[in-house]
């Protein structure tokens, strides 16, 4: 056999020539030696030997081709049938140059047969060997995975429990306890290490006691002790202590550790109960060089309660805290620890002191401020309002929202016109049905893989996402995956942004469910009803007071609570999530074959884009996907709890961690992720400064509201038709017009192409925007539908200026016009005697036809166009439809169909009226402006000085303005000449208005050519020219007309801009208490990697950073005045609610019943006056003097004059001017 192979590979050799291939000389050959001819007998010794090699070459190949059969026949082929090949016979001599010919005919097998090229089976049999290699090393991948996962597993209990330490004495005592000599050895080992170890204290490492919490942690320092937390949560002590011994036997590594991560970790054990383990971290923190502190000994304590030991070893403990100047005291007062911990901890210092008691709860603080002394005074008579719902009610109420708040998310009908039940549309959801069946499946493995790759890296004494995947139940995980793809849009998300909103929603989860767990959510129970008798409309209570107040005079302690995560491990536990999320989940490429006759492609798949010059990861749904999704037309649309209004009233906020939904965690100061230092000013802030702030947030969560469903109908009705823009009801995204999609002509110049280039991208602009806008609208009438007949609340929190803001972002009454119309009180008043009037002098309000009117003609304009107040109410659709010609179309039509009600009835004065009324500020900034500088031209131009007919400030700077430009046009400037008649009103409003609020020049210009834009009959060419010369004329203007307020706010600039060059974040109180930063600072970028793309994102919100010194200058005056504003306004609601009244605002616009307005009224302007009878800016100096110049440390001389210069801005407070501020009580239109 070998010998018949070896004959006919010889002729292979020869027959392997492509056809057709040109003659090669016989040592340039691919084949020589035996497939070639003989060659002479003269040949040289030299090639004699080459020709010796190649025929070695061949026996190789023979050898090959032998392998090649023994491979078939042992993969049992049936039959293997090697048929001679013929080849073409050669010349028994070469011709006359030397050379050979090719065969020109090569046969396989019988006759008649295929020709049979070289590369061809080259071809096939390489083809054959990869798939082979390929299968081989997929099969030695899972026999490596799985010998990998039996070696961890017998390695699982293979932790590091006894630490490597650099002291030679405590490495004694350690080997002495490991030794378990004595008797008790944990105990006296503890002792000796409280007393006798030396107590090295590096220098980088401590600052002083309590302050080590304070220092900026690095994203690395951040990442390990949110590990060390999260293994305590979730039951991982070993695994947490594990990390920290690997890190301290390690030089570099253990300079990351700091005090807090060694406590935790004791912590963990201290609720086990296992000594030896906090043992052992004991004897790490003092080898490492810290000193224990509250916390460190409080786990002490707290083991030593739990596991009984004798009393001699807590003794030399207390007296060893005695020694460090740490009082025990302290413990159960500043040390964040639950009920049973502080039990285990009393336990133990009870069996030294049997007298001792631990600190009783101080009595709760009062405001001492000086504008809150009325709304915290016992002796005055109160008459806080109560809900209408009686005491039942509320409680069912309140089991519904705790309901959706455990279940995390709620089910919404769409409102989206419903698609009719078609075989297609059934075969649809039907499809995606089964999908996502599979999906949850997919998702499933993937998780778990995911975790044990991860639990392996733990294991390793890496700090991975191990326990934060452990947090949640595994099935609830993959179920908020499969939200998530199901809410994500059909343009896709950018990867960064879904990573965060992963890791935010991991974590939101994680705490209702730590709540639930740890009988919290009993306590609530209990306690939340006990509060309901407060609201309950019938219940009583001894003593009427706030519901802060009786919230906290039910003495329950408040439970720790868990600090947010990190941004970078919300960003690196989310993208992991993300990660998942692209590679689990697949689907045919083709849904019209039969199953299995399609291949899977990936339902998401990750692309890039670019914004300006930065590359962005998108994660995008596949088009067979969106088409799916397009032809289900899945009625039902899913929220988080929080982004709903809560059926129940909101908890009283107490302090900054506790209020708003009852488990959902809520920031009290809502701010950019990564910032931190807005919340540890809170947290250093004395109790009492913040209860203005939280009784005013909490007062007005309590108001109840509920949906107007006259208009909600109408709206409905035209959103699912084509929609209405005019009335701000978004039409269809189809409803576009779609850009030219004709093919261009060769002879298309450059400039057309750039011209049908910017209109395809204003088309794509102008098709997002109104996906955008048609999106908003189904969710917030989605929501409203899904609220009808219903009573809501909507939890507040407030921005680092004091301003407040609905929790729930999509259905707010600080929405458009459209928004704030379907929204109405729940609880209803009577008109009383004046009432109606209120009600018409608000629908002419809203329409903006009289604003330079008072309210007498504003009242009387109401009377004559009451047919058609009538008729709007009656037929809105069909009518004379004058309500849609107003500025505020909406909210008309509401207030005529309420205004219809109550004049229909028998007696309106009695009539019940459910509609909120506003009071608006005139110009609310330069009004604040013209109030701290006694400004007296200024205060008649914002209504602060009593007036006939209100001032209109806009219209007061452009009559400036047109004077300005008449001048120069008869000087005959050529642009002031070209804007005769086009300075109006509407041109300067956007500006004048937002000077105040720190409006640069080119901000101004900005807005200004916009408006000029909209003139159709202004010519075009001059905008650029008009608008820079408009913005001129305009601060001009305000220079002379509010010459006191511009001087303040440069005042404020100038400070601002001292402060931050001195590397300072600008900082102050407001005259309520509340501490202010101004979160401007440079940005730094945080890199990482995940398995799809690089993550790199910008923090410049942290307190550690350099400021941005211009943001902070620019920022000061507009942040100071809003600031102002929301004092004002929490003022005037604490007010309003010790009066009885029910109180929301949108900023510097006040609502109320239309009976209370006149209350309303005359609270808003005492409040304003009593604001500003304060030495505010006197204040504003003391206290950046004292924050910003009062260092005690030596300074370089560059420092020092920027001290003094400092010093010297601020002592030059801008003198007030002779107006008279109690001629504010006096101003009709200073809120109207």
């Amino acid at each position: 056999m070998a010998v018949l192979w070896g004959r006919r590979a010889a002729r292979l050799g020869r027959g392997l020539w492509p056809c057709g291939r040109p003659g090669l000389p016989a040592e340039e050959g691919t084949l020589g030696g035996l497939c070639g001819p003989r060659r002479s007998s003269s040949a040289s010794p030299r090639e004699q030997d080459q020709d010796r090699r190649k025929d070695w070459g061949h026996v190789e190949l023979l050898e090959v081709l032998q392998a090649r059969v023994r491979q078939l026949q042992a993969e049992s082929v049936s039959e293997v049938t090697v048929n001679r090949v013929d080849v073409a016979r050669l010349p028994e001599h070469g011709s006359g140059d030397g050379g050979r010919q090719p065969p020109t005919k090569v046969q396989t097998g019988a006759e008649g047969g295929s020709p049979v090229h070289f590369v061809h089976w080259a071809k096939k049999l390489d083809k054959d060997k990869h798939m082979r290699e390929t299968c081989r090393q997929r099969l030695e991948k899972q026999l490596q995975k799985q010998a990998q996962n039996l070696s961890f597993s017998s390695d699982l209990k293979r932790l590091h429990v006894e630490p490597q330490l650099l002291n030679k004495q405590l490495t004694t005592c350690l080997q002495g306890c490991v030794q378990e000599v004595p008797e008790n050895p944990w105990e006296e080992q503890l002792a000796w290490v409280l007393q006798e170890a030396p107590r090295k204290l590096i220098l980088d490492k401590k600052e002083g006691q309590g302050q080590q919490l304070n220092v900026r942690l690095t994203n690395r320092q951040q990442k390990i002790l949110a590990f060390l937390k999260c293994c305590l949560l979730t039951g991982q002590e070993s695994l947490a202590h594990h990390l920290v011994v690997t890190y301290h036997g390690k030089g570099k590594s253990q300079n990351l550790l700091t005090l807090d991560m060694y406590n935790t970790v004791m912590l963990g054990w201290a609720r086990k109960g296992a000594f030896r383990e906090l043992l052992y971290v004991f004897i790490m923190v003092k080898d490492a060089g810290f000193c224990p502190d509250l916390v460190s000994y409080a786990a002490a304590l707290q083991c030593m309660g739990r596991q009984g030991p004798n009393a001699e070893t807590i003794k030399r403990c207390l007296e060893q805290m005695s020694q460090e100047g740490l009082k025990l005291q302290e413990i159960f007062t500043t040390v964040p620890l639950c009920e049973e911990e502080r039990a285990a901890v009393l336990k133990a210092v009870l069996k030294v002191k049997p007298t001792f008691k631990p600190p009783e709860r101080p009595p709760c603080s009062v405001s001492t401020s000086k504008l809150l002394r009325d709304v915290y005074a016992k002796d005055g008579p109160v008459s806080y309002p109560k809900l209408h719902l009686p005491l039942e009610t509320l409680w069912g109420l309140f089991k519904q929202q705790l309901r959706v708040e455990l279940a995390c998310s709620v089910h919404v009908k769409s409102v989206e016109k419903p698609v009719a039940e078609s075989k297609e549309v059934r075969q649809a959801r039907e499809t995606l049905k089964v999908l996502r069946l599979q999906w949850e499946k997919a998702l499933l493995e993937a998780l778990r893989e995911t975790k044990d790759r991860l639990e392996r890296e733990a294991y390793k004494g890496l700090p991975s996402m191990f326990p934060f995947l452990c947090l949640l139940d595994e099935q609830e995980m993959v179920g908020m995956l499969l939200q998530t793809l199901q809410a994500l849009p059909t343009q896709g998300e950018s990867f960064m942004g879904l990573a965060r909103d992963l890791g935010a929603r991991t974590f939101a989860r994680h705490e209702v469910q730590r709540q639930e767990f740890s009988g919290q959510v009993e306590a609530l129970k209990r306690q939340y009803r006990q509060y309901l008798h407060l609201l309950a409309s019938d219940t009583e209570v001894p003593e009427p007071c706030l519901p802060r107040q009786y919230w906290d005079a039910l003495g329950v302690l408040e439970p720790p609570q868990e600090q947010p995560w990190p941004l970078p491990v919300q960003v690196e536990l989310g993208s992991l999530l993300a990660e998942i999320l692209v590679q689990a989940p697949k689907m045919p490429s083709d849904l019209t074959k039969p199953r299995g006759d399609s291949r899977l492609v990936p339902v998401l798949y990750h692309v890039y884009s670019f914004r300006n010059v930065y590359q962005i990861g998108f994660l995008k749904p596949h088009p067979a996907y969106v088409e799916l999704l397009a032809t289900a037309a899945e009625p039902t649309l899913t929220f988080e709890a929080v982004d709903v209004p809560m059926l129940c009233p909101p908890l009283p906020w107490t302090s900054p961690h506790t209020g708003a939904f009852l488990l959902s965690p809520t920031k009290l100061m809502r701010a950019v992720d990564g910032t931190v230092h807005h919340q540890r000013l809170l947290e250093r802030c004395p109790p009492a400064a913040l209860h203005g702030a939280l009784d005013t947030l909490t007062q007005l969560g309590n108001c109840a509201w509920r949906v107007n469903g006259r208009v909600l109908d109408l709206v409905l009705e035209l959103f699912q038709e084509e929609g209405c823009p005019k009335l701000g009801v978004p039409a269809r995204p189809s409803e576009v017009a779609a850009p030219h999609e004709a093919a261009l002509p060769s002879s298309t110049g450059l400039a057309d192409k750039a011209e049908l280039r910017r209109e395809l991208a204003r088309c794509l602009k102008e098709a997002r925007e109104m996906h955008s806008l048609r999106t908003e609208a189904l969710y917030r009438l989605s929501l409203a539908q899904h609220l009808r007949n219903r009573i809501f609340w909507l939890p507040h929190n407030m921005d680092f200026r004091g301003r407040t803001y609905p929790c729930p972002p999509h259905f707010n009454h600080l929405g458009n016009d459209l928004a704030r119309a379907l929204l109405e009180f729940a609880q209803g008043r009577p008109l009383g005697p004046h009432g109606l009037d209120w009600l018409k002098i608000h629908v002419v309000n809203l329409t903006g036809l009289k604003k330079r009117e008072p309210l007498q003609a504003r009242r009387a304009f109401a009377e004559e166009v009451m047919g058609d107040i009538l008729d709007s109410a009656d037929h809105p659709m069909t009518g004379r439809k004058w309500w849609m010609d107003s500025e505020e179309p909406w909210q008309t039509l509401a207030c005529c169909m309420e205004i219809a009600k109550a004049v229909r009835t028998s007696d309106p004065a009695a009539y019940v009226s459910h509609l909120p009324v506003h009071q608006d500020g005139s110009c609310n900034g330069l009004q604040h402006y013209a109030a701290l500088g006694r400004d007296s031209v200024g205060a008649a131009s914002v209504n602060l000085e009593p007036a006939e007919v209100p001032q209109d400030v806009y219209s007061d700077v452009a009559a400036q303005v047109e004077f300005f430009r008449s001048l120069d046009a008869r000087r005959g400037v050529r642009v002031a000449q070209v804007l005769e008649g086009f300075v109006t009103r509407k041109v300067v409003k956007q500006t004048v208005m937002t000077v105040v609020y720190g409006v640069t020049r080119y901000g101004g210009r900005l807005q200004i050519e916009k408006r000029l834009r909209e003139l159709s009959d202004f010519p075009q060419e001059f905008l650029w020219e008009a608008s820079q010369y408009l913005v001129r004329q305009v601060f001009r203007s305000l220079q002379e007309m509010f010459s006191g307020s511009r001087a303040i706010q440069h005042w404020l600039t100038e400070s601002a801009r001292l402060i931050s060059h001195m590397g300072s974040a600008v900082e102050w109180v407001t005259p309520l208490g509340i501490p202010i930063i101004q979160p401007y600072h440079q940005a730094i970028k945080i890199k990482g990697r995940s398995g799809l793309q690089s993550v790199s994102y910008s923090v410049n919100a942290d307190s550690g950073l350099k400021p941005n010194k211009r943001k902070q200058r620019n920022g000061f005056p507009p942040n100071f005045i809003h600031s102002l504003d929301s004092t004002h306004m929490m003022l005037t609601a604490l007010h309003c609610y010790r009066e009885g009244l029910i109180f929301v605002s949108v900023h510097d616009c006040f609502w109320t019943h239309a009976a209370d307005v006149p209350i309303m009224n005359q609270v808003c302007r005492e409040q304003f006056v009593r604001l500003h009878s304060q030495p505010i800016l006197q204040d504003l100096s003391s206290f950046l003097i004292s924050r910003f110049c009062c260092s005690s440390r030596p300074q370089k001389l560059s420092q020092h004059l920027e001290d003094s210069k400092l010093r010297e801005t601020l002592l030059a407070v801008p003198k007030p001017g002779s107006f008279d501020l109690e001629r504010v009580k006096l101003s009709t239109f200073f809120f109207s």
